[in-house]
């Protein structure tokens, strides 16, 4: 019991600041489980909001020391943003303090409510009437107590015309949002289209994998939006989240290759990859399949499993390290251009070549940034009615990247490299002296 108090405010502070998976109808089975507290859902309700719980095989297996646990100290309960700060401060003051006393949580039942064994089950369904983000909690209060159980729970709000609306109320406007900007990739593909076909003699193999890159991209939003519709009329997505799994990985796994490719120059500069960059690739790839796997895990499951958070630490794990990596062959490409200049003569031609990678360079760090801290910031700070602000920064960001880039890099037959006017040769050479294009 000494580590309760200790254990219990940090993790839940912990699941309170993750990111959790979209609220929808879910049938989950509890297994042995003795922890305190386990956190099912975390929802934004207007003040038509409901909570449909329903239990059933429950099976409360306890030690000697508490060989007949009290049933009212085991329990479901809701806890709003405002509140959690106070439960903490309580279960930190007192070590035996049961959560389901406290006067800051919303009780909903606890298991003296049961229907007697062998079936042990309860159903009901509870209005929530003041508007805020709760989370859903189940509360083990006797020690050394094992639960098993299966639990069904449905959270929603209500619209205007009586329907159920499955998504938080701060990210209804998901499904309208991610196929916004699906047309805005297929658009974007179209142009890029047109742009390869009217420079033909300059494009290389790397544009038609930028190509590919618009169409999984502009795929991978079709299916999120589809899967946050579904989910919000029903309440489950009806198969969109496996395809939107499918092409959020061959997205993914792709721009952290186009990104590589291009910072090595591979098929504009040189038809070849050096041994280092293959195996910046053979790194990247395969941490970006376990990265996708954690993001199945944590989006399809949820806090109530004993390794969510562990999940959720992987994840982020890997993306760092991708995201390093991924830097390393444009440190590389700036570093040779940077000698090749010294002893080859053409220094309007490499000083235009430092000019892009060192651009490129520092659209890349922006974008990792941005995406990673600015985008996982507002998700914190933002209030629950203004959730999919973060997705929408997070989507304009990302549009925002993918033109810079593929405008750096799209094909011209015009090509800038091969500018060798005398007087801007000179002027070349001068720069390349004075600036060492240091990172």
């Amino acid at each position: 019991m000494a580590k309760i108090p200790l254990l219990l405010p940090l993790s839940v502070l912990l699941l309170s600041l993750l990111s959790l998976s979209t609220a929808e109808i879910k049938s989950l089975t509890i297994t042995a489980d003795s922890r305190p507290m386990i956190l099912f859902e975390k929802f934004g309700f207007t003040h038509t909001g409901h909570v449909n719980i329903s239990v059933s095989s429950v099976s409360v297996a306890s030690s000697s020391a508490a060989p007949n646990p009290n049933p009212s100290r085991l329990g479901f309960f809701l806890l709003s943003e405002e509140s959690l700060l106070q439960v903490l401060v309580e279960i930190q003051q007192n070590p035996n303090f049961c959560v389901l006393d406290s006067h800051y949580i919303l009780r909903l039942f606890n298991f003296r409510e049961l229907s007697p064994p062998p079936h042990s089950r309860f159903e009901q369904s509870y209005p929530v009437t003041a508007p805020n983000e709760y989370s859903l909690f189940f509360a083990n209060c006797v020690p050394e107590t094992q639960v098993s159980m299966n639990v069904k729970t449905e959270v929603y709000n209500l619209d205007r015309d009586g329907s159920r609306d499955y998504l938080s109320a701060g990210l209804t406007q998901l499904p309208s949002l991610f196929f916004f900007f699906s047309v805005l990739y297929i658009g974007f593909f179209g142009i890029w289209i047109y742009i390869c076909l009217t420079n033909k003699r300059s494009v290389h193999r790397i544009h038609l994998v930028m190509g590919i890159l618009l169409i999984m991209k502009a795929l991978n939003l079709i299916c999120a939006a589809e899967d946050k519709h579904y989910v919000k009329v029903t309440g489950t997505p009806h198969g969109w989240d496996v395809l939107f799994y499918i092409f959020q990985f061959i997205r993914v796994v792709l721009l952290f290759t186009v990104i590589v490719l291009i910072g090595t120059g591979w098929s504009f500069l040189k038809p070849f990859l050096q041994e280092r960059e293959k195996k910046v690739l053979m790194i990247v790839i395969p941490l970006q399949v376990l990265a996708n796997v954690a993001s199945v895990v944590i989006g399809e499951t949820g806090p109530f499993i004993k390794d969510w958070v562990t999940w959720n630490q992987v994840f982020l794990l890997v993306d760092i390290i991708c995201c390093c990596a991924i830097i390393f062959p444009i440190v590389w490409s700036i570093r040779s251009l940077r000698e090749t200049s010294k002893t080859d003569g053409k220094a309007a031609r490499n000083l235009a070549k430092l000019t892009l990678f060192r651009q490129f360079y520092i659209v890349v760090i922006g974008y990792l940034y941005f995406t990673r801290i600015v985008v996982f910031a507002l998700k914190t700070i933002a209030a629950y009615k203004y959730q999919w602000v973060s997705n929408a920064a997070e989507e304009l960001a990302s549009l925002a990247f993918y033109i810079v880039i593929f405008y750096m890099f799209r094909p011209l037959e015009t090509n800038e490299y091969f500018v060798l006017d005398e007087e801007e040769e000179e002027a070349a050479e001068q720069a390349l002296r004075d600036e060492e294009f240091e990172l």
